[in-house]
């Protein structure tokens, strides 16, 4: 068996193509949706994200606001920018990239977003909605996932779904995606007994634990649907013999090798959850605007 990858790039353009076309449809209507990005310190990885959001935001007819703040901002003047960002009605969508420097508290600054303009889906208002079966803004990445794994077995209903990974972020609420589609759930982490046995009954796993290439091949159900939501940069073995070799690679949360001789289905990492993430953060841009006029 030779898995079928998922093509992660090829499907996100797809969507962000689909919003591009509502979205022409809304300024039509005078709606021009706007999703504003607020940027605190000089992480490199964020500004490379943050620069990528802003280009594509852009792309799809969407206005885009920067904000880029020094690393020595205080918490109170960032929450000062989050409450003038909620009063702005040319703002639909407001995220502030994560991590942020130590003096400032993530939940405090999330919270204090408006549950309306919260295109993370991070707010509590948001994670109940989830929770409830509420429409709400869902988390990027795990929507992302179910769009993902839609592509391939879009009837989930009785399968048994293993989630590596607890985060507020990706874990939890990808187990409550899986749920609402009447998946048996299991949300599996660090503390799990026999680990390798529970992921072996997934007919659809999704490893969000931040561990290089954790998942073994022997971990797989024969034809399971395999999300990987990991990002790892590790040495290039190549490099040691080629001089113009990067020094550094990325991968996954699950050993792709092994992984794609025995799934059904499998993400690869690079292009697959990744690109997913900032399409689906312009979808729910999307929805934000529409559901604030009552479209």
């Amino acid at each position: 068996m030779s898995a079928t990858p998922i093509d992660g790039k090829a499907i996100a353009a797809a969507l962000r193509a689909r919003v591009a076309e509502e979205t022409r449809a809304l300024a039509a209507r005078g709606v021009h949706p706007g999703l504003a990005v607020v940027l605190v310190g000089e992480d490199p990885a964020s500004r490379v994200y943050v620069r990528n959001k802003a280009a594509q935001t852009v792309e799809a007819g969407m206005r885009s606001f920067e904000h880029r703040l020094p690393a020595d901002t205080t918490q109170a003047d960032l929450l000062a920018l989050v409450a003038t960002l909620n009063a702005d009605d040319d703002v639909d969508g407001i995220l502030v990239q994560l991590p942020l420097p130590a003096q400032i508290d993530a939940q405090t600054v999330i919270e204090a977003i408006a549950p309306d303009k919260d295109v993370d889906g991070f707010h509590p208002v948001n994670a109940g909605r989830l929770a409830t079966g509420m429409p709400g803004l869902v988390p990027c990445t795990p929507l992302g996932a179910m769009m993902l794994i839609d592509t391939v077995r879009p009837d989930l209903s009785g399968l048994e779904a293993v989630v590596i990974g607890r985060s507020n972020i990706v874990g939890k609420p990808m187990a409550q995606l899986l749920l609402a589609r009447s998946c048996t759930v299991t949300i599996a982490h660090s503390r799990t007994r026999d680990l390798p046995d529970v992921c072996r009954r997934a007919d659809v796993l999704v490893a969000a634990v931040g561990r290089p290439e954790m998942v073994r091949g022997d971990w797989i159900k024969p034809g399971a649907v395999v999300i990987d939501v990991g990002i790892n940069r590790v040495p290039n073995p190549a490099a040691e013999h080629d001089p113009a070799a990067k020094k550094t690679r990325l991968v996954g949360d699950v050993a792709f090798a092994e992984a794609c001789a025995v799934a059904g289905a499998i993400t690869p990492v690079p292009g697959g959850v990744g690109p997913m993430t900032i399409a689906c953060l312009l979808a729910n841009t999307l929805q934000a605007a529409k559901a604030r006029r009552g479209i």
